[in-house]
């Protein structure tokens, strides 16, 4: 894992130049959340192998609330460490029975399962353009951001990218909670 960014246009030109998985951002974003931050894992030979992309927001009960969505190849490890699992993966098993939510990924529907985490934290867990698509939120009960907010996701690499990103803090979630 490379250092993390602090949120800003030029972070977001870095990481979705050199990303070789989706850079995922929710569009229009949930009322009242910002971005945040930037996080990646790969190295100047290989590319960048998993982005993280940070947003804070209000909680339904406990003030505010973050959130860190994560595409990453599989094997990465960089959203099982983040959802305070010992695995690269969110294990055998996860999809398992119907899925949890739903969000949209670049007009489709991608299927997200809850995974067994750290107790501080709700995790979900799914696939979408062939790599592993992962969702990290705090407190656990604004996990709601997931399941009724509706997410549509764009992939900051896509040309037609003309967002007036509203930024915020940078989110200490990207230091603490990673690997």
């Amino acid at each position: 894992m490379q250092p993390p960014r602090h949120p800003s246009s030029a972070a977001v030109e870095i990481i979705s130049r050199g990303a070789r998985v989706p850079v995922w951002l929710p569009w229009p974003l949930p009322t009242g959340w910002l971005v945040t931050g930037f996080a990646e894992a790969g190295d100047d030979r290989s590319g960048i192998r998993a982005t993280v992309v940070a947003l804070s927001g209000p909680s339904l009960t406990q003030g505010p609330a973050d959130l860190l969505l994560i595409a990453e190849e599989p094997g990465v490890g960089l959203g099982a460490a983040f959802a305070g699992l010992d695995a690269t993966d969110p294990g055998t098993g996860f999809d398992e029975g119907p899925p949890h939510a739903k969000i949209e990924v670049k007009g489709h529907p991608a299927a997200l399962w809850c995974v067994g985490a750290a107790p501080d934290r709700a995790v979900y867990a799914g696939e979408a353009l062939g790599n592993w698509l992962w969702a990290v939120v705090w407190p656990p009960d604004a996990g709601y951001i997931i399941t009724l907010a509706e997410l549509s996701l764009r992939d900051l690499r896509d040309n037609d990218q003309a967002l007036d990103l509203p930024f915020g803090a940078f989110s200490p979630r990207l230091a603490a909670a990673g690997p």
